[in-house]
């Protein structure tokens, strides 16, 4: 359909503000966003409906409008339900990039727009798969009553006999129609996904998991044959759902994979409302970090704290504890233009700290997470803990606590190595050759005063998983009480000269006679010096172990009977 023809229907409730040379555009869609930058679900045809909840200001429009343009949109349909009347600004950008504006009646709800939009469209097209995807968008447009995701997998199943789950980049289950997938399953398929998307192929792809074949469509507003996105791919691929279709795709006709795209486009709108709703949590915990960060006064930070606790926490009648996780996406620049990872770290570390057994994407409300720089930082409130009982005797006071009185107890919350322990396959994959992810936790606090310690911890912690090999790396709290937390702040020269005096000439050793001098000194290290308890695990003879130490000290010069020799050494092996 035209442009032209929206105007000519009254019940829509249009008023055309600009544009009227470019009306004979053709409307291929209609998407309805609240996103300062939409581009990642717009494909190009789009009739874009918008609330103007993402102006803040005059300034807010020209950007606004020129992502709408740069990604094809043929016109802009302004609510008058917020603003009142559409701004100047607004009206006054749509002209410069030649956008035709329209105002939209407060009387008028979008999903009539979009029925009326999709009717039409949908009746140009042939055969009753058309039918089938206007079917799907009148429900999802209708709002949380509609059912969502899961609605437009029953009716796939109903309508085409096909099983399909929305899957999370970790492989976690958003919705799904039918019988669940087995365990393990989806943590493959979104590998499989993740690996594939770094590659550059296009979707769907292809992938076989206990013997079952599925096709993997990314979930974004991209129709099918629209041209690639201009973004680098590595400032979505962590944070992209998919849709995994019991089913090869390989042979399906042109029609079929229409519709499967057209769907995937469905839940990426679903997917933009659901995140419009993190607005709220996300700023609340802007907001905290700032003031932590600025030393703002505890009773300042504790007064925003008890504003977060219902948002975060409803029905629950004490403060919680609260833990810090930091977390830190890199990638390697190979010339070209940096990846902003700042926001794909957030939309990440919101997903990690779900429980990956907790099906669904409301699971993640009651966490804020914020971002500064290439930074993630998530604020995660914990129900009240007791307090751990005194220890009647002196040498065992304090136990159970974590930094002093102002932190819960330590067997409470979140473990840095639980949380990535499901997850480590998939986002793996995803990060390929040139990513990184680290992540750092904190203990658990009570007060606001306690809060930026739990920061600089979260941040300290995150540094030392930095500093260890792997692509997934996470630390926690508990380890910065250890010589792992002076490890990161070596110069890497340092570094690289200790290890190389007093490993280089055991492993030039190793190499030319086979003798696995290393693996013995990391063995006999493990064990203490124990010569009887390191023989057995390498199952040598003790002489044979002795003669392997005695080559050791020979090599090096030092004595592994003393205790600074072997601290010298233990330290090389950790930082080699």
């Amino acid at each position: 359909m035209r442009l032209r023809a929206l105007l000519e229907t009254d019940a829509l409730g249009l008023r055309l503000l600009g544009g009227d040379d470019e009306l004979d555009r053709t409307v291929r869609g209609v998407m309805t966003t609240d996103l300062r930058d939409p581009s990642r679900y717009l494909s190009g045809g789009e009739l874009v409906l918008t609330g103007l909840a993402w102006r803040r200001s005059a300034d807010d429009s020209e950007p606004f409008v020129r992502i709408l343009a740069s990604a094809g949109v043929v016109g802009l349909a302004a609510g008058e339900a917020e603003l009142g009347d559409v701004p100047d600004d607004l009206v006054l950008a749509c002209e410069r990039h030649r956008l035709p504006l329209f105002a939209v009646n407060e009387s008028v709800a979008f999903a009539t727009i979009t029925e009326h939009v999709v009717r039409q469209v949908s009746g140009e097209r042939a055969g009753d798969l058309a039918a089938v995807v206007d079917r799907h968008r009148r429900l999802m447009t209708s709002g949380p009553a509609g059912g969502g995701p899961e609605v437009v997998l029953d009716l796939l199943g109903s309508d085409l006999d096909l099983r399909a789950w929305v899957l999370s980049p970790t492989g976690r289950r958003i919705a799904g129609a039918g019988e669940p997938l087995t365990p393990g399953a989806g943590a493959e398929l979104a590998a499989e996904h993740l690996a594939a998307t770094r590659t550059g192929r296009r979707g769907p792809h292809r992938a076989t998991v206990g013997g079952t074949t599925y096709s993997l469509f990314p979930i974004r507003n991209t129709g099918r044959g629209a041209a690639p996105a201009s973004r680098d791919v590595r400032e979505t691929v962590l944070s992209d759902w998919l849709l995994a279709v019991e089913a090869d795709a390989s042979d399906w006709p042109a029609a079929r994979l229409d519709l499967l795209q057209g769907v995937t486009q469905l839940i990426a709108v679903e997917r933009d409302r659901r995140d419009a709703a993190r607005t709220v949590r996300r700023r609340l915990a802007q907001e905290v970090l700032e003031l932590v960060q600025t030393g703002a006064p505890p009773a300042e930070i504790a007064a925003r704290l008890r504003v977060a606790a219902p948002v975060l926490l409803p029905g629950l009648g004490t403060a919680p504890h609260w833990q810090v996780v930091v977390a830190r996406v890199d990638w390697a620049e190979e010339g070209g233009s940096p990846v902003e990872a700042g926001p794909a770290a957030q939309s990440l570390l919101e997903e990690i700290l779900v429980d990956p057994a907790a099906p669904g994407a409301e699971t993640a409300d009651r966490i804020a997470v914020a971002h500064t720089g290439e930074e993630a930082v998530a604020l995660v409130p914990l129900p009240a803990v007791p307090a751990p009982a005194a220890e009647p005797d002196e040498e065992h006071a304090g136990e159970g606590q974590a930094g002093g009185p102002d932190h819960a107890r330590e067997d409470t919350g979140l473990h840095a190595d639980a949380l990535l322990a499901a997850v480590r396959g998939p986002l793996s994959a995803g990060l390929a050759d040139d990513g990184r992810l680290t992540l750092g936790v904190s203990a658990a606090v009570h007060s606001a005063e306690g809060l930026r310690g739990a920061l600089e911890e979260a941040r300290h912690a995150r540094r030392v998983a930095a500093a260890r090999p792997g692509r997934v790396c996470a630390a926690g709290h508990h380890e910065l009480a250890s010589h792992v937390l002076l490890l990161p702040f070596v110069p890497d020269d340092v570094r690289r000269a200790f290890t190389a005096r007093l490993l280089d000439p055991l492993r030039d050793y190793d190499r030319r006679h086979r003798a696995e001098l290393i693996p013995t000194l990391e063995a006999f290290l493990d064990c203490d010096g124990s010569w009887t308890r390191c023989a057995g695990r390498l199952h040598l003879h003790v002489n044979t172990l002795r003669y392997r130490v005695g080559r050791i000290e020979q090599l090096t010069g030092r004595d592994l009977s003393r205790l600074e020799d072997k601290l010298d050494f233990f330290l090389a092996l950790r930082m080699s």
